[in-house]
């Protein structure tokens, strides 16, 4: 199996190389990467400039490129070029990424973007995270990542991306694995701050977020649970198109 792992932190990130680590004891494992951070990128693509695309060494990989571009320019630019070297992709992996992607997050991930990136492409693709940006345990991640390829391969729509969130804590504080859907009761707490002159710069912090419950991915991993969340890229709204459908608009 040959598997193409991104990710959004940049070719540099330690949850990338420890992801590829994982990988590599399961398949053939094959890197591209931004050349630097990139969060938040969401999927957005390259458009009306050059990327520079760069051969490189990356341990455990087959072959590595680091690029200009945004981490879904990543998904395809990898998925092109292997397959034109004669190695297909028959997965992507996006992460380790540091800090999670929960709840509203994914709507901003670059992490989530390059996965989805995938998904529309018909390729199995699966997104992994920890929550914490100066993330140091990564063994439960990778351990999951690797079991998700039997779990996943052939036997999920290619059109879903598979999310998982892990805490970053030692394996003996994750209480369990739990199955759950996005959360959205969080909200982000920013702004645009003045740095100099015209130039303003975004910052701040999410809110704070209380549940009743750890049956959402926001509230699972805060009781420090390991998420596992199925994502659609239809963003259709059914319930509400049938209500729609009974307007009176005419032209």
């Amino acid at each position: 199996m040959n598997i193409l792992v991104v990710n959004d932190d940049g070719i540099q990130a330690a949850g990338f190389e420890a992801l590829v680590k994982a990988l590599s004891e399961a398949a053939d494992v094959y890197v591209c990467a931004p050349d630097s951070q990139r969060s938040a990128k969401s999927h957005s693509i390259t458009l009306g400039q050059d990327v520079t695309i760069e051969k490189t060494d990356f341990p455990r990989a087959k072959a590595a490129y680091k690029i200009s571009g945004t981490p879904a320019d990543c998904t395809k630019i990898g998925l092109q070029f292997f397959a034109e070297m004669g190695a297909p992709i028959d997965m992507v992996y996006s992460g380790i990424n540091m800090g999670s992607n929960l709840g509203r997050d994914t709507l901003y991930s670059g992490t989530i973007g390059a996965a989805a990136e995938a998904a529309l492409s018909g390729v199995h693709a699966v997104a992994v995270s920890v929550d914490d940006h100066e993330a140091v345990h990564f063994d439960v991640a990778g351990e999951l990542a690797v079991a998700a390829i039997d779990l996943v391969y052939g036997r999920l729509e290619p059109s879903v991306v598979l999310s998982i969130n892990v805490p970053n804590l030692p394996r003996e504080e994750i209480r369990g694995i739990k199955f759950v859907p996005l959360g959205d009761k969080r909200f982000y707490d920013d702004k645009f701050h003045l740095v100099e002159g015209n130039r303003y710069t975004l910052s701040g912090q999410p809110g704070g977020f209380h549940a009743a419950d750890d049956e959402n991915d926001l509230a699972a991993v805060e009781a420090n649970y390991a998420v596992i969340t199925p994502l659609q890229m239809d963003l259709t709204d059914y319930k509400t198109l049938e209500i729609i459908k009974k307007w009176s608009i005419h032209i």
